[in-house]
């Protein structure tokens, strides 16, 4: 399958990843407007990559649903006691009131972002972040540290999902199968096509133990739908 030329594509920018990002790297509590000012070229620098026509921001708020659906685990619980960057309110302030980031409530950016790129026609927008993530949405992805365009055909989007949850989150505290890192992961899944496949072969290795699977699975979840939960009430074993 050939990959598209992006064309015209709305930006999805992760303001969440911005903030630490900008915010730790300027982390003097004197340097407040130099703060900002490298924010605002950080944004202007995503917007005049090539093919990128317009954008929206998004940056978690208050809440999530996740913490409700964690029993195993606390979700993000291992953040806790994690230092924010000192400028972290003044980015997030300067980041919906200059450029007009929506601030999410109730689930993630992640979700939010998720659920424009299957809102916006196919091939229409490119995810902008570092989060692996977000590898699970389909269409063009712009890693701003590497500085990498890549594009992520659908089925793979969907095998990445599938990939963690086998591997697991160590970074939102979600939990994977013991001794499964990426390697074994991409071998249990190799010969799998179609998602049904997937579903069957992550199921065996959790020994059929639905629960535990369904958990980790909704945690995992990017939404693409408003209000969506992951479920597998369609696959059968």
């Amino acid at each position: 399958m050939s990959t598209p030329s992006m064309q015209d594509v709305k930006a999805l920018i992760d303001g969440d990843i911005l903030v630490y990002r900008v915010g730790f790297s300027i982390d003097d509590p004197e340097e407040e407007k130099f703060a900002i000012s490298r924010m605002g070229h950080f944004i202007d620098n995503l917007l005049s990559i090539e093919g990128v026509e317009s954008y929206s921001g998004f940056i978690t708020g208050k809440k999530n649903y996740r913490q409700e659906i964690a029993t195993e685990a606390p979700y993000k619980g291992n953040r806790a006691k994690a230092r924010r960057p000192v400028h972290y309110d003044t980015l997030r302030e300067y980041l919906t009131s200059k450029w007009g980031f929506e601030l999410v409530e109730g689930q993630e950016a992640d979700d939010a972002i998720g659920i424009e790129v299957y809102n916006l026609p196919k091939d229409s927008s490119c995810v902008m972040s570092i989060d692996k993530d977000l590898d699970m949405l389909r269409g063009w992805h712009y890693n701003f540290v590497k500085e990498d365009l890549y594009y992520v055909e659908e089925e793979d989007a969907i095998r990445n999902f599938y990939t963690q949850i086998l591997t697991g989150d160590r970074v939102d505290n979600i939990q994977g199968l013991k001794g499964i890192g990426i390697k074994k992961a991409t071998k249990i899944l190799q010969d799998c096509e179609g998602e049904q496949q997937l579903f069957d072969a992550v199921l065996s290795a959790y020994d059929d133990d639905i629960d535990t699977l369904t958990e980790r699975a909704r945690l995992l979840w990017i939404r693409r739908k408003a209000g969506e939960i992951w479920t597998p009430k369609t696959f059968q074993k």
